[in-house]
């Protein structure tokens, strides 16, 4: 019986981030610079799509800077990743497309990482170029600068550079080695604790009903069901591609959560 409920919490998680994700309102995949939030002149603009135009000439790296309002009430780090599917960032057969996102509002900024990427812009060059090169000009107010860095950063490890951003990155010390085993089990016993409760919630109303078909003989159950439009991650083109003077379009590419984030 336990058991059972634990696997109806897990669904009902698993259906409540589904719904969750459909419940966003992505901005629409615009150029290579979505400036949602409007923190860009139209000279930054163009700087920054010429740049990642040549970019992908070059590699067939994808790379978009999108701007936000807000988060919609979830972390940048879900926000990103769905972003990433619903835009389909990187070529398909190589899913080599990354996203730098930039939440003014919230304070949050984050590079998110197709598959295909990660072994090259990895997790800890993603967390080297936001706390040394974006968030301290973000500090400043100056998020022209600050972006613009990011980028130049990002083609930088994309174009040849890698090597040695990663021995620059092994040389910072790593919080996640220290915070990660707690965090694994705060988590581990968050989701004990949620099961728990919902476990001795439920008891009184397995009571009362038992007592009901005891006392009036009625055995039927009563089912209900539900259906939705459901979510298509990376399968979904979204808000599509879009045709400019660097001939971009969406390419059909992945991502499964890598990258870093940050704030100020």
């Amino acid at each position: 019986m336990a058991g059972a409920r634990a696997i109806l919490v897990t669904l009902a998680l698993v259906l409540g981030a589904a719904l969750s994700a459909l419940a966003l309102d992505f901005p629409t995949l615009s150029g290579r610079v979505v400036d949602d939030a409007g923190i860009l002149d139209a000279s930054t603009r163009a700087a920054l799509t010429q740049k990642l135009a040549d970019l992908e000439a070059k590699t067939t790296d994808q790379v978009v800077v999108v701007t936000l309002k807000s988060l919609q009430g979830t972390s940048i780090e879900d926000f990103g990743v769905q972003l990433g599917r619903r835009w389909r960032v990187g070529q398909k057969d190589k899913n080599n497309g990354a996203l730098l996102i930039v939440v003014p509002g919230e304070r949050k900024v984050r590079i998110e990482v197709g598959y295909g990427l990660e072994g090259t812009l990895t997790d800890a060059i993603s967390r080297l170029i936001i706390e040394n090169g974006i968030v301290p000009r973000f500090r400043a107010n100056d998020f022209p600068g600050g972006i613009t860095r990011g980028v130049d950063d990002i083609i930088s490890v994309l174009t040849g550079d890698a090597a040695e951003w990663k021995q620059r990155a092994a040389k910072r010390p790593d919080a996640t080695a220290v915070w990660g085993p707690l965090a694994i089990f705060l988590l581990v016993f968050g989701a004990f604790v949620l099961v728990f409760i919902m476990i001795v919630g439920a008891m009184p109303n397995a009571r009362s009903s038992r007592r009901r078909r005891v006392g009036s003989g009625w055995l039927a159950g009563s089912g209900s069901s539900w259906s939705s439009g459901g979510y298509s991650g990376g399968g979904s083109s979204g808000g599509g591609g879009f045709s400019d003077s660097g001939g971009f379009s969406g390419g059909g590419g992945d991502f499964g959560g890598g990258g870093s984030s940050g704030s100020w």
